[in-house]
């Protein structure tokens, strides 16, 4: 996996009425058509599942893209209701790599998760509507220290 081809994701596990899945789309098909060929998303609930489900969409139109979950750690779903983790366990199990600690849950492992997704890519796209504190927010200025191409599609259209 080649840094410069890759896009992490990070986002609020809510996600607002203001999240345009046309604009996210869009937004993975034009990293597509300039050499993006892997996604990281964090497994996590809401603006991850998102992303993961939308670039599993996309492999039927791109079957070269891979999608990458990077979970913080194995019991990440441990409070998650049925739903939530029947959604996560499919999103395993069709993603293309699935790099999970073994490990529990621990203080710190969230943000070492998100750091580990952006040092291995050149681009981010986000969902940030909480720039003060927030993982997300602390994920976002990371990637920018770092020199990634942040897309923010919060209160977008």
């Amino acid at each position: 996996m080649a840094r410069e081809n890759t896009c992490c994701f990070t986002g609020h596990r809510f996600v607002g009425k203001d999240l345009s899945i046309d604009l996210l789309r869009r937004g993975i098909e034009y990293l597509i058509d300039n050499g993006v060929d892997v996604f990281i998303a964090g497994g996590a609930l809401g603006f991850d599942t998102i992303c993961a489900g939308e670039v599993l969409l996309m492999k039927e139109k791109y079957p070269h893209i891979k999608l990458h979950i990077y979970a913080p750690c194995n019991n990440q779903d441990a409070n998650w209701s049925k739903k939530d983790c029947d959604i996560y366990k499919e999103i395993l199990k069709r993603a293309d790599l699935v790099d999970m600690p073994d490990f529990s849950y621990y203080d710190g492992c969230m943000k070492k998760r998100n750091y580990k997704m952006v040092d291995s890519s050149a681009y981010c796209i986000a969902y940030l509507n909480n720039t003060v504190r927030s993982g997300t927010a602390q994920t976002v200025r990371y990637a920018k220290s770092k020199g990634l191409n942040v897309y923010n599609l919060a209160g977008k259209k």
